[in-house]
């Protein structure tokens, strides 16, 4: 017993004595600093072997410090990635033509917008696995007592630009180098507008149904990518500033291209003092980029199987071509199922292709649900024979709208379309212009030249501006071989095209079989 109580008091001498000296050598190293800083002479450590440890640490540390404030600073050089990198190695690999210095300027930004995300993922709660499931039922629970918002510490990104910049690509190119884990969704306007209306059907009857709404936008995607933003529908305008400030509150990110810059959106449109305030909504949350570009990439393509008649007896040559591409199958009429149960009747159908007189398409009231309807990949129609575009002025607006809008499904679903017309898609749009065109006009001399330009005229902005899109995607080729270059009419748009019919075939034979056997 004498011995353990002996022991006990050595060992709390030892531990004092210890103690003593580390304070002892503590306080050293303070009067060192001090003196360091007063330029005094500098005192030697009390302990050496304490010395010998400290240094190789405060070492590690200052390179832990340097490592985090470089990474602080934007994302390590050898770990780097983002859309002007991916752009950067298929421009060396010579998948991509090299861009000029607006569309580099435009990857800039998306590159700067895509490290600010990589660094604030958290912050954003873009990864869709991190939040867990208490934590999600505690902040529901709280936002019963509490209203709460929570903006996203980044701003989103909206690009505007002219026909052929290569907003999509640049979208794509940014969409496509983000982790697969985030919320992110990267969606055309038209078909985003669409969902939004379908959930809206859906919620009826509950106090704010777009508060729901864009509570389940943002729960599934915080990163929402809109590719062509035009606003044309006063249905869409009205609700467009309340949806996005709801969805701006839950930390939605918004990445958005578009023809319009913001001001000019809806401009001259019903009620549009009412769509004023999104506009600045907009601005507020989004970094607004022009590209600028004078190239329209579209026209770089090759052109090589376009399928645009013009001739007096055109219609002969688009069923023959059609009666080609169906080939052993018959056509005959079809009921296709759009949005909300609705039916729409198809004139002729077989083998993914559908064949319309224009006026069953865009001179009755049809949307771009109706369109998306028929040529979204989850339907069977890859191929559209369209039959007697017309030339469009003030008494054929709407249907030019709808024109429009079903060329932009089209190309959004990388759809093909053969078409008889009344003119070349130059003078099928030549009566639709902007107001600053129209204010530009010279004046006819003849009376009757302008009596005929009155009537007939549409001053329409957002269809003057929409119209220059159109053309570049139409195929510009007629049974003469009109010179014309564009996208849907090239062999790249074209190399897109069959791999997504071989594969709605593949589903189509697929359901087939399942019906067969379920029978």
């Amino acid at each position: 017993m004498r011995r353990f109580v002996r022991c006990v008091h050595q060992f709390r001498s030892a531990f004092q004595h210890g103690r003593s000296s580390f304070h002892s050598d503590l306080s050293g190293r303070q009067k060192v600093s001090i003196n360091w800083k007063t330029g005094g002479v500098s005192k030697p450590l009390h302990n050496a072997e304490i010395a010998r440890y400290l240094l190789p640490l405060s070492i590690v540390t200052r390179n832990l410090v340097t490592d985090s404030a470089k990474v602080a600073n934007g994302v390590k050089e050898e770990n780097r990635a983002g859309p002007l990198v991916e752009y950067d190695r298929r421009i060396a690999e010579g998948e991509l033509v090299d861009g000029d210095n607006c569309q580099v300027g435009t990857l800039r930004e998306l590159q700067r917008l895509y490290d600010e995300l990589v660094m604030s993922a958290d912050a954003c709660r873009l990864d869709r696995y991190a939040a867990s499931e208490k934590a999600g039922r505690s902040r529901w629970l709280w936002s019963r007592f509490i209203p709460q918002s929570s903006y996203s510490p980044v701003k989103g990104l909206y690009l505007y630009g002219g026909v052929g910049t290569g907003k999509t690509m640049l979208m794509d190119l940014f969409f496509n180098q983000l982790p697969d884990n985030w919320r992110k969704k990267r969606i055309h306007f038209h078909d985003f507008m669409l969902d939004v209306h379908s959930r809206l059907q859906r919620h009826k009857g509950v106090a704010d149904p777009l508060e729901v709404v864009a509570g389940e936008i943002s729960d599934e995607a915080i990163l929402l990518c809109l590719d062509e933003f035009m606003v044309t529908d006063v249905a869409d305008a009205l609700i467009l500033n309340r949806l996005f400030k709801h969805l701006f509150s839950n930390g939605t990110i918004l990445v958005s291209t578009s023809n319009r810059a913001p001001d000019k959106l809806y401009e001259g449109g019903l009620q549009r003092d009412l769509f004023l305030p999104f506009i600045s909504t907009l601005k507020e949350r989004c970094i607004v980029h022009e590209i600028g570009s004078s190239i329209d990439y579209r026209k770089m393509t090759s052109a090589e199987q376009g399928f645009y008649f013009i001739e007096k007896d055109a219609s002969g040559l688009l069923k023959q071509k059609f009666q080609h591409l169906i080939g052993e199958y018959t056509a005959v009429p079809q009921e296709v199922e759009v949005v909300m149960g609705r039916k729409l009747q198809v004139p002729l159908g077989a083998n993914g292709c559908a064949y319309f007189p224009f006026e069953e398409l865009c001179d009755k009231p049809l949307g771009a649900a109706d369109y998306f309807g028929l040529f979204s990949f989850a339907e069977k129609f890859h191929t559209l024979a369209l039959e007697g575009v017309p030339i469009f002025g003030l008494h054929n607006r709407t249907a030019a709208y709808r024109f429009v809008t079903l060329v932009d499904v089209m190309y959004e679903n990388k759809a093909r379309l053969l078409c008889t017309a009344e003119g070349s898609p130059l003078q099928l749009f030549e009566r639709i212009v902007t107001i600053a065109d129209a204010q530009n006009m010279a004046p006819r001399t003849s009376s009757r030249s302008r009596k005929n330009d009155e009537f007939d005229l549409c001053v329409d902005n957002e269809l003057g501006f929409a119209k220059d899109r159109t053309i570049s995607s139409v195929p510009l080729r007629n049974h003469d071989f009109f010179n014309g270059l564009t996208e849907m009419n090239s062999k790249e748009y074209l190399e897109q095209h069959d791999p997504m019919v071989a594969e709605k075939q593949q589903v189509s034979q697929d359901d087939g079989d399942e019906k067969a056997l379920q029978a």
